[in-house]
């Protein structure tokens, strides 16, 4: 059962009520430090992750390569674009009609923001394909607390539309949480591991665009996890091999 990708399409979608209904509550100074923790508490969760790592240059390898096969064909870009189009029905729902003092443009744009955020993360690929393969929900129950509160903060600036966001979430993560009970039959327990690994890269990548330390381009690295696991392959049956 897709326990985790539930959970976590919940949180935004409560996440987004309760921070509506409270938003006018908290101050700037809140929301602003309180994404740092969540930035935190990614990079912590990307750290331990990196503790499962079987062939580091395997890894690194698919980090550094997928990274530059993202900025090549300007995934990032692809990714904003299909924010911008889900954004169409989305905001359709909920016009603009929140008490935020925003010109609709900024609307617009903190809204996609939010969808690419939600569906499209680093964090959210990795754990939806991680819970599909070995049946730890553990990074999608984590990254649901995150994203409760990170949904109220959006919510409290653009109300109840960040609720919806959470369909096209949950139709994603399913998707994915189905593709990678395909793949895991021709996996070996390093290979996940290592899969694993490239998904802690772009978790503590993550973290430290929110604490707005360095902008890392988290949707162009999505290509790493699908190097990650061939990467580790060849490394443990051809490279290895061969060194000895």
């Amino acid at each position: 059962m897709p326990y985790g990708v539930i959970i976590n399409s919940s949180s935004v979608l409560i996440g987004g009520i309760i921070g509506t209904l409270v938003g006018k509550y908290l101050s700037a100074e809140f929301k602003t430090q309180i994404t740092y923790v969540f930035g935190l508490c990614s990079m912590a969760m990307g750290i331990f992750t990196l503790d499962e790592m079987q062939n580091m240059p395997a890894v690194v390898f698919a980090v550094v390569l997928g990274t530059g096969i993202g900025l090549v064909f300007k995934l990032g870009k692809w990714i904003d674009k299909a924010g911008m189009t889900m954004q169409k029905p989305v905001g359709s729902i909920f016009k603009n009609n929140f008490e935020h003092g925003m010109t609709n443009d900024e609307y617009i744009s903190l809204l996609v923001t939010a969808i690419v955020l939600f569906c499209a993360s680093g964090t959210g690929i990795y754990g939806a394909l991680d819970a599909g393969m070995t049946g730890d929900h553990t990074i999608l129950l984590s990254k649901s607390i995150l994203d409760l509160f990170t949904a109220a903060i959006f919510a409290a600036n653009i109300g109840y539309v960040i609720s919806v966001i959470a369909v096209p979430q949950f139709i994603i993560l399913i998707l994915l949480f189905m593709l990678a009970q395909v793949i895991i039959p021709m996996t070996t327990p390093d290979m996940v591991a290592d899969f694993r690994a490239a998904g802690a890269f772009l978790m503590i990548a993550t973290g430290f665009r929110m604490v707005k330390l360095i902008e890392f381009p988290i949707a162009d690295m999505i290509p790493a996890m699908v190097l990650a696991m061939p990467f580790s392959y060849l490394w443990t049956t051809w490279i290895i091999p061969l060194l000895n």
